[in-house]
């Protein structure tokens, strides 16, 4: 998160959020989000989510396109949590800081079931969750916003300029990475057969499980993307921060059942799928520049995020591949 989103925060802004989504204050529960505040309400007895978000990250605009987003796929039998509506029946209220910026609440259910656990990925998870982005991504290919004006984004308008804007000097080479790796990528296409709305975070902590069935939530990075930068995303978080031969070994079953799942509602060229190591390097310096922007990078608290920083500037410096280079990525994926 932004530091100057965290500054303009309060708790009033937090209470009124939560008296316009008729929530209890006293059994609001905060669950620690990382780009915006998230919450868990209690709504006539049943819990939702409440998740709150200044305008430095997105516009009222920007949320309404992923609300719109959200119910197309409910309506077209995803699983995913609708959002909610207020009081006064919005599904945004918009909230004035101190300052005269925004910040926007949104409500939604709150996804059914657990956690995934170690084990699931070896019980049909990988096939479950290829599945479901494989039909995202094929429902994407027809999906029209209704209104110009609540387009999420494309990727570039997140990315380009992202590493100068936040890395402090004595970062020079990363930023010299990052922006080659754009220059690349902006040389892919972006015909709708291989590039539209793309969820962009599938990992195991944004579903639940229940029966079987996975519940996707937490859409707000959602946006105009590859399809094989979601799938790449899939993998970047079932690998451990420091890969062993034993977990190539692990991503390379997951990649195969993943597809099997993917490829029932949806065709990915080969070509594409060979892309996966350049997304993997994206969203690892992308990562990278993020814990800069939003935490003491000499002081993080976070676990996950101090493994995850531990040699990454050196890896990301000397064109380490996060889990294989291109050439051997293709006997993973055929």
């Amino acid at each position: 998160m932004d530091k100057r989103s965290r500054a303009l925060y309060t708790d009033g802004i937090l209470q009124e959020a939560v008296r316009r989504f008729c929530g209890r204050p006293d059994l609001t529960v905060d669950l620690d989000g990382f780009e915006n505040f998230i919450y868990e309400i209690q709504v006539d007895g049943v819990p939702r989510i409440l998740r709150i978000a200044h305008s430095l990250h997105r516009t009222p605009e920007q949320i309404a396109g992923e609300l719109d987003w959200l119910n197309h796929l409910a309506d077209h039998g995803v699983s995913v949590p609708r959002p909610l509506p207020s009081a006064d029946g919005k599904l945004i209220e918009v909230l004035t800081a101190a300052d005269g910026s925004l910040f926007s609440a949104a409500s939604f259910e709150k996804a059914p079931g657990r956690p995934p656990r170690r084990e699931d990925w070896q019980n049909g998870l990988p096939r479950t969750l290829g599945r479901l982005l494989g039909k995202m991504n094929a429902l994407a290919k027809t999906y029209q916003v209704p209104d110009g004006r609540i387009k999420r984004p494309e990727i570039f308008d997140d990315l380009d300029g992202f590493a100068a804007r936040y890395l402090p000097p004595g970062e020079e080479t990363v930023i010299a990475k990052y922006d080659e790796l754009l220059a690349y990528l902006h040389t892919l296409p972006t015909t709708l057969d291989v590039y539209g709305l793309i969820h962009q975070d599938a990992h195991g902590g944004n579903f639940f499980m229940q029966d079987g069935q996975i519940t996707l939530f937490d859409f707000d990075d959602c946006l105009y993307g590859w399809y094989a930068y979601d799938i790449a995303m899939a993998l970047f978080y079932v690998l451990p921060l420091h890969c062993t031969e034993a977990d190539r070994e692990f991503g390379r079953q997951f990649m195969h059942e993943f597809l099997s799942g993917y490829r029932l509602e949806n065709d990915i060229e080969l070509e594409w799928l060979a892309q996966i190591p350049h997304f993997l390097k994206l969203r690892e310096i992308d990562l990278y520049i993020a814990i800069h922007r939003s935490m003491d990078v000499n002081n993080l608290e976070d676990p996950w995020c101090a493994e995850f920083m531990r040699g990454r500037k050196q890896k990301i410096e000397n064109d380490v591949p996060y889990f294989a280079s291109v050439e051997a990525f293709f006997p993973l994926i055929q």
